[in-house]
C-alpha cells in the first residue's frame, strides 16, 4: 500500500532534513520531486497541481526557510495537506433508520459481494443484527457466493431465485428484516463491465424502492484514474454517500485514495486491506497520511491488537512475567499473536521506523515462524514448562522430531533466553503498544530481534548478510591493494 510513493517522499524529505538552511530553490526542487512522485502514484493531474501549489504557499508563508528545523516543518505541512486532501476526518455510516439500508454498487469484479460480507461481519462485531440481500441475479453463482459468505459469518441471507425484479427483491427483504428485528440490511447489487444506462436505471429503481440510507461505491484501487472516473459517473447518477476502496493492499501506487475525495466530494468510508472477511478498515485520513509519509499507524495497530488479543490470556502472561515464569508455551503464544495481527511484516509497517527495516523484511524467511512452531511442538510438556531441562541429548531428539537441525534448536533456545530477559519488563506486545513515541524505534527493533532467525542487527540486515558483505568488501580491498602494487 503506497510503497512506491512512500519511498520517494521519504527520499525527498531525507534530503531536506540534511540541509541546515533551506532556500526557495531547495523547496521548489523538493516540490518538483513530490509532484513527480504523486503523478507516478496515479494521482489525478488537477489534484496534484492544486496540492503542490498549496504546499508551496504554506512553506513560503509559514516562514519555513527561517525555521530552526525546516525539513521537519515541510514534512508537517505535507502531512496536514494530505489529510485535508483525503477528507480531514473519518466519516461513519448513517445507521439511524431501523432497519438501516446499505446498498453496494460498482463495476463487475470490484469485489462487491465479498465487501458486503466484510461489512456485515464488521457490523455484527459492533452488535448489530445484519441481513444480507442477494440482489445480483445476473452473475452465475453470485447468490451461492453470498450464501456461502453468510454461513461463514453466521449472518442470514435473503435470496429469491424465482424473482427477476431486483427492486421487488429488495423491498421484500426489508419487510422480512423488519419482522426479524434486523438493524441493518446490506443489498449486494449486480455489476457490469462498464457503466451503461440500463444498469444505472435498475440501480436507481432499487435505491428508490429500498429507500437506501447509504449507497456505497465499491471501487478497485488498482484501476487508479479509471476508479476515479467510475466514481464520478456513479455519484452523478445515484448520489453516493461513501466509497469503499478494495484491493488497496495489492496496489503499491494508491493514487485513487488520494484523488477520490477531491474529485467526487464523496468520502472514503472503508478500505479493503486483505482477502479475509475481517480485512476491512475504517478510513482515517490522518492515519493514512502518516502511513504514506512512513510515520506508521500505531493507533490502528493498537485497535487491531485489542480486537485480536485475548485480554484474559494477556493478563495471565503479565502475571507469569512478573513471577519470572515465562516458558515456551508463552513464547509460542506470542508468536501466534503476531501472526493474528497480520504477521511480522504487517506489524512492522505500522510502526514508526518499521518501514526502514525493509532490508531485514526482504531477507527474512517467512517459513521461519513455521520452523519455530515445529520445534516447540516437538518438545514435551515438561520441556516447554521448564526450558532449563533441555540438555544436549534432548536438543538432538527435538531436532529429529521437528525435522530441523541441532543448530536451529540451539538458536531458538538462545532466542528464547534473550526474549525472556527482555520480557521481564513487559511482554513484546506490551512494548509495541507502550504508547511511548520515543521508544517506538526500539519497539520495532525488539520485534525483529524476537522473530528474526538470523538475528536482527538494527541496520535492516541480518547478521549473515552483514558478514557476507563484510567479506565481499574485504576482497575488494585486497584487489585494490594489488592493483596499486602493480602500478
Amino acid at each position: 500500500m503506497f510503497d512506491n510513493l512512500t519511498d520517494k517522499l521519504q527520499d525527498t524529505f531525507r534530503r531536506l532534513r540534511g540541509q541546515a538552511k533551506l532556500s526557495e530553490n531547495n523547496i521548489s526542487d523538493a516540490l518538483r520531486e513530490i509532484r513527480t512522485a504523486l503523478l507516478e502514484a496515479d494521482v489525478n493531474l488537477n489534484v496534484v497541481k492544486e496540492f503542490v501549489e498549496t504546499v508551496k504557499t504554506d512553506c513560503i508563508g509559514a516562514g519555513v526557510i527561517k525555521s530552526v528545523t525546516p525539513g521537519q516543518q515541510v514534512v508537517k505541512i505535507v502531512h496536514d495537506r494530505l489529510v485535508e486532501l483525503m477528507g480531514d476526518e473519518q466519516v461513519d455510516l448513517d445507521l439511524r433508520s431501523h432497519p438501516s439500508v446499505i446498498m453496494m454498487v460498482g463495476l463487475h469484479g470490484s469485489g462487491k459481494t465479498t465487501t458486503s460480507g466484510k461489512l456485515a461481519l464488521r457490523l455484527k462485531k459492533e452488535r448489530q443484527r445484519v441481513m444480507l440481500v442477494a440482489g445480483d441475479i445476473y452473475r452465475p453463482a453470485a447468490i451461492d457466493q453470498l450464501e456461502v459468505i453468510g454461513r461463514e459469518i453466521e449472518v442470514p441471507v435473503f435470496a429469491d431465485r424465482s424473482c427477476s425484479d431486483v427492486a421487488l427483491i429488495a423491498r421484500n427483504a426489508i419487510e422480512k428484516a423488519k419482522l426479524e428485528h434486523c438493524d441493518v440490511v446490506i443489498i449486494d447489487t449486480a455489476g457490469r463491465l462498464q457503466i451503461d444506462e440500463s444498469m444505472v436505471q435498475e440501480l436507481v429503481r432499487v435505491s428508490q424502492s429500498a429507500r437506501a440510507d447509504e449507497i456505497l461505491l465499491v471501487a478497485d484501487a488498482a484501476l487508479g484514474q479509471e476508479a476515479v472516473s467510475v466514481s464520478e459517473h456513479f455519484h452523478k447518477a445515484l448520489g453516493l454517500t461513501g466509497i469503499v476502496l478494495t484491493k488497496l493492499d495489492g496496489d503499491s501506487r494508491g493514487g485513487a485514495a488520494l484523488s477520490m475525495r477531491k474529485v467526487t466530494g464523496c468520502p472514503i468510508k472503508f478500505i479493503g486491506s486483505g482477502e479475509k472477511l475481517e480485512n476491512i478498515e475504517a478510513f482515517y485520513p490522518d492515519r493514512m497520511a502518516s502511513r504514506i509519509l512512513g510515520m506508521g499507524d500505531v493507533v490502528s495497530l493498537v485497535e487491531r491488537a485489542a480486537e485480536k488479543i485475548d485480554e484474559e490470556a494477556a493478563a495471565k502472561l503479565q502475571e507469569k512475567l512478573r513471577k519470572n515464569k515465562f516458558d515456551f508455551n508463552d513464547f509460542l503464544s506470542q508468536l501466534r499473536q503476531i501472526g493474528n495481527l497480520g504477521g511480522a511484516e504487517a506489524v512492522l509497517k505500522m510502526l514508526p521506523g518499521g518501514k526502514q527495516l525493509a532490508g531485514a523484511l526482504n531477507s527474512f524467511d517467512p517459513r521461519h515462524f513455521s520452523r519455530m512452531e515445529a520445534i516447540i511442538c516437538s518438545m514435551t510438556t515438561k520441556e516447554r514448562e521448564n526450558p532449563d531441562l533441555i540438555d544436549f541429548s534432548r536438543r538432538k531428539r527435538i531436532a529429529k522430531g521437528s525435522g530441523t537441525s541441532l543448530e536451529a534448536v540451539s538458536q531458538l533456545i538462545k532466542q528464547f533466553d534473550g526474549m525472556r530477559k527482555m520480557m521481564k519488563k513487559s511482554g513484546i506486545l506490551g512494548r509495541l503498544f507502550s504508547g511511548n513515541n520515543n521508544d517506538t524505534e526500539m519497539n520495532a527493533e525488539s520485534l525483529m530481534n524476537t522473530i528474526s532467525g538470523n538475528g536482527y542487527t538494527g541496520t535492516g540486515l541480518s547478521r549473515d548478510e552483514k558478514e557476507r558483505r563484510r567479506k565481499l568488501e574485504k576482497q575488494k580491498k585486497k584487489q585494490r591493494q594489488k592493483q596499486r602494487r602493480k602500478k
